[in-house]
């Protein structure tokens, strides 16, 4: 089922079933346009001397009941237990997730507290007035740090799926074409150093896997961070997401010419976000010291999701400049998305020759 289909359906018949389900009667209720890549539909709902909220309509078949359970029952209780988070809601029946079928075809349907603020593009990537922009940098590292703590005490009723449940050799080799055999080496070479990886409670558990400025919302009066779409969320190294705030802060600096100057404010921004992160749990250094692998595996992330793109919606492989730049990177083991390397170029960032598939 197609995006736009699940969109006519949801306007003809589900939404009005979601109104009463979450009693959303009198609640102004729009389409936000999906992002590209997006998996869901999801609506705002707005009304005069009430809180804002956000319906998502889950459609694809690739994510289970169990799944999704897994993923608002974790939100929950970050929020329960302070985490800095868009609440899920509880709808009439009393459940976090409810099902709607409709021509044989499911829908998950969830409803979200929506997040204070604005995310930093709606603000033209500028902070607050006056406050020095290393604020923010902390923060998100500290926003980050309070859910990974609470992660480590976390014990699910309905358990999401772990990392090599999905970031497997079985499923790179089916996902990715024979073309690329140098990729699906790299990449399996890459997943065999991480099963030589420790998974201890301190090390290990359940993740945002997206944690990114997309996907929080900024209180420009306070500069609170709340945090939402958790779609992605599994059992992986915290790692995963401290490597993940790294690659979104190179967009920070990444028209600088001097190479040094951007290694220079690397540094200088990563340690700030851990000063954060730190203030909240703490990570072993041996683990610190494989930020170089991890940015790997967030490129590996990134490769994955545009050729599962791809897939869902039963377009061309085309490997474009963007995904050719993250291909070339991880077949030529060049390390940090190669932003210090001479591959990179600042003025066209993260841009590689296309390429045949």
């Amino acid at each position: 089922m197609t995006y736009n289909e699940v969109i006519k359906i949801a306007d003809t018949c589900l939404l009005p079933l979601v109104s009463e389900l979450y009693g959303l009667e009198g609640y102004e209720i729009s389409l936000i346009k999906p992002h590209a890549g997006g998996r869901n539909a999801v609506y705002s709902c707005i009304k005069e001397g009430a809180g804002a909220k956000i319906i998502r309509i889950a459609f694809l078949s690739d994510r289970s009941r169990e799944d999704l359970l897994g993923e608002v029952e974790y939100i929950r209780y970050l929020f329960e237990h302070g985490g800095s988070v868009s609440n899920v809601i509880t709808s009439r029946k009393g459940h976090l997730l409810e099902e709607i079928t409709h021509d044989k075809h499911t829908f998950f349907i969830c409803l979200f507290e929506k997040a204070r603020g604005k995310m930093l593009v709606e603000n033209n990537y500028r902070y607050r007035e006056g406050v020095p922009i290393t604020e923010y940098y902390y923060n998100s590292g500290k926003v980050l740090g309070k859910m990974h703590q609470l992660s480590k005490g976390y014990t699910p009723v309905h358990r999401r799926y772990s990392f090599f449940d999905k970031y497997n050799a079985e499923y790179i080799n089916q996902l990715i074409p024979d073309s690329l055999s140098l990729l699906k080496e790299k990449l399996a070479e890459l997943l065999r150093t991480l099963e030589g990886l420790d998974q201890n409670r301190e090390a290990f558990g359940m993740v945002h896997f997206d944690y990114s400025d997309g996907n929080y919302m900024i209180d420009f009066d306070n500069g609170e961070i709340t945090v939402f779409d958790f779609d992605n969320s599994c059992f992986c190294w915290y790692m995963y997401d401290l490597a993940n705030l790294w690659t979104h802060g190179v967009g920070w600096i990444h028209f600088e010419q001097d190479v040094d100057k951007r290694r220079k404010f690397m540094e200088d921004y990563f340690k700030t976000v851990l000063a954060g992160y730190s203030s909240e749990t703490r990570i072993e250094k041996s683990m610190l010291d494989k930020l170089p692998l991890f940015i790997q595996v967030v490129l590996m992330e990134n490769i994955v999701d545009e050729f599962e793109v791809m897939r869902n919606n039963e377009e061309e492989l085309v490997c474009g400049e963007e995904l050719s730049y993250s291909i070339k990177c991880m077949e030529d083991d060049i390390p940090y998305m190669g932003f210090f390397h001479e591959i990179y170029s600042c003025e066209e960032p993260f841009e590689y020759e296309e390429r045949d598939i």
